[in-house]
């Protein structure tokens, strides 16, 4: 085993990254390995029952309570961490079923996160059960504004007579009217938003076995257009085919209407890691 990193006396915690069932993760330890949270200590397991984590040691000196928080106030350092944190996930959860652990997950000893494999070995089991043959498939919802706008119209008839209508007043009702009219194509406009982002939930749930709505920042740009919804998915693997159809025919469907479908994964089942009455370990302090 490659020494443990440390300060000058050697003090090291385990960081976590994630928990499996240890007859499908052992044997992956007897091949080529990621790159841990900290370079040139490989990760390893800690074992209890049906149960193992995926674990690497890492000093003290810069996971320690005391100062853990201050690193993370570097981005650099926190940047080069979080994507070997995700890359050692993304190994391991493209072979096994794992149950992803937050970045930051740290015990002060092997001995612990064995004792919480032990104490939480039934619920741990299920998640992981779960889990089992499936992956996280993240779906964004772009809508170019612009064009929705311009064909909004189209999509309502009360709207179009309301157009119609302004286009053959006098100038001064048609002043009136016009405002009145832009004022419904707003209004129809986050209407049908929210009526695509509900259907592509609704139609993308059904092709998967769950479905989360994730939080959207305040006019989060994107490449597209505008985020309006944020989506994650439980998908089975050997569903993907039908699920990334369906994907598809929705785009298809909506794109006049300046609607663009993202689809990005697999990714660790972030936001499936727990189950209805079960979460995932929290940092051990």
């Amino acid at each position: 085993m490659t020494p443990a990193p440390g300060g000058p006396d050697g003090a090291h915690a385990y960081y976590v990254y994630g928990i499996g069932a240890h007859a499908e993760l052992a044997p992956l330890f007897e091949g080529t390995l990621p790159e841990s949270i900290e370079g040139g200590v490989p990760p390893e397991m800690a074992a209890a029952g049906d149960l193992a984590a995926v674990v690497s040691a890492v000093p003290l000196a810069d996971y320690g309570e005391d100062v853990l928080e201050v690193r993370l106030a570097d981005p650099d350092w926190t940047a080069a961490r979080a994507l070997r944190h995700q890359s050692v996930l993304a190994h391991f959860a493209a072979r096994a079923a794992v149950i992803p652990l937050r970045f930051g997950t740290i015990y002060q000893e092997r001995r612990r996160v064995e004792e919480m494999l032990s104490e939480r070995q039934t619920e741990l089991c299920a998640l992981v059960a779960r889990l089992q043959g499936r992956e996280e498939w993240g779906v964004d919802v772009y809508c170019d504004r612009a064009t929705l706008m311009e064909n909004i119209a189209a999509l309502n008839p009360r709207l179009r007579a309301a157009s119609e209508q302004a286009a053959a007043a006098s100038p001064g009702q048609a002043y009136l009217l016009r405002k009145k009219v832009d004022g419904l194509r707003a209004a129809e406009a986050g209407a049908e938003t929210r009526r695509v982002a509900a259907e592509v939930e609704r139609a993308l749930g059904a092709a998967s076995d769950a479905a989360v709505r994730l939080r959207v920042l305040r006019e989060e740009p994107g490449e597209y257009g505008e985020v309006v919804a944020k989506l994650a998915f439980l998908v089975e693997r050997a569903r993907f085919d039908r699920f990334r159809a369906a994907a598809e025919g929705l785009a298809r469907e909506h794109a006049a209407s300046g609607f663009t479908l993202g689809l990005t994964g697999p990714w660790p089942a972030y936001n499936f890691a727990a189950g209805e009455n079960t979460e995932a370990p929290e940092e051990t302090p």
